[in-house]
């Protein structure tokens, strides 16, 4: 039988299917993302490592010069114009027509409420959203920002945070940030794909490839933040910790900021060393799920713990 990971470009029904079919030829060729732009550099053409991992994880339909690109560094060149032409038909709708007319319904049985619009459409495959969305979660963007909700403050012990939590807001950083697992080297918190759950969730992956995602801290007051991500084709969304469902524990993208998970950020190093904890109020610390050191490896909410696994070197991005 075949797999959707196995099925040809003209099997795809919608994107997420495409990409699949995509993955399903790298594996088949089995180069790594380094081989795979050197062997297109080697016929003159362009294929970023960086970029072609963001378009594997289900993002967006590729552009059609680096999808030919990528076919033909996969020894598939002679079915290129196969690959061109089904990229084609699902860019101009002509293989889910019906994804418009039932998203709501499709969408209602696969989505908790407040993850908002843009995981709908990344569940349901549209790489796209309309554009009124995507100036509403950027005004919305803005005012989180500036304005705490008001249920955002530190609901634990206010009045107990001292000087050592006043000492990691004034090293945390203000722009553009990595949280970087301390277990790891070369591996920074970003979105990618679990075991067994359908949603972009929080994993580890290598820094080189992050981009061009952004994450930013968001104060709340104390030393309470939302962790924010930016990504242009996609707007921003802040992380929650899923108390329920098949996704308990992990911390999964929802454009509703204003109902996510506040995470203190507590020193749990030397004073200057920008190691920390990311504690959740009443449920655990943030660590990488059994204390792994390899790419993919989920972010979760544990019970916390003096150990490795749950403390993150935050600094500002280069």
């Amino acid at each position: 039988m075949e797999t959707r990971g196995d099925a040809g470009p003209q099997q795809a029904r919608d994107t997420a299917e495409f990409i699949a079919a995509m993955r399903g030829l790298k594996e088949r060729a089995g180069l790594t993302y380094r081989q795979l732009e050197e062997r297109a550099a080697e016929h003159g053409e362009v294929l970023p490592r960086s970029t072609l991992a963001d378009v594997l994880r289900g993002r967006t339909l590729p552009r059609p010069e680096l999808l030919a690109a990528f076919v033909r560094a996969c020894g598939d060149g002679e079915r290129a114009a196969e690959w061109l032409a089904a990229r084609d038909d699902l860019g101009r709708g002509k293989v889910a027509e019906g994804i418009s007319a039932s998203g709501s319904e499709s969408g209602s049985g696969s989505v908790s409420p407040g993850r908002g619009v843009r995981l709908r459409a990344r569940v349901l495959g549209v790489p796209v959203l309309p554009a009124a969305v995507v100036l509403v979660a950027l005004l919305t963007a803005a005012v989180w920002a500036l304005v705490p909700s008001r249920d955002d403050g530190d609901r634990s012990g206010t009045g107990g945070e001292g000087a050592a939590a006043t000492d990691a807001r004034s090293l945390l950083p203000r722009g553009r940030t990595q949280i970087r697992p301390a277990l790891t080297n070369g591996l920074c918190l970003t979105d990618g794909y679990g075991s067994g759950y359908e949603s972009l969730v929080a994993v580890q992956r290598p820094c080189d490839e992050v981009a061009p995602q952004e994450t930013t801290l968001v104060p709340l007051g104390g030393n309470t933040f939302r962790i924010r991500w930016y990504h242009p084709d996609h707007g921003p969304g802040c992380l929650t910790a899923l108390a329920e469902g098949p996704g308990v524990g992990l911390l999964e993208p929802w454009d509703d900021c204003g109902r996510t998970t506040p995470f203190r950020i507590e020193p749990a190093g030397a004073d200057g060393s920008r190691r920390y904890s990311l504690r959740v109020d009443g449920r655990g610390c943030v660590a990488i799920r059994d204390a792994a050191t390899s790419e993919g490896a989920e972010a979760v909410v544990e019970p916390c713990r003096p150990k490795d696994s749950q403390v993150f070197v935050i600094r500002s991005a280069p």
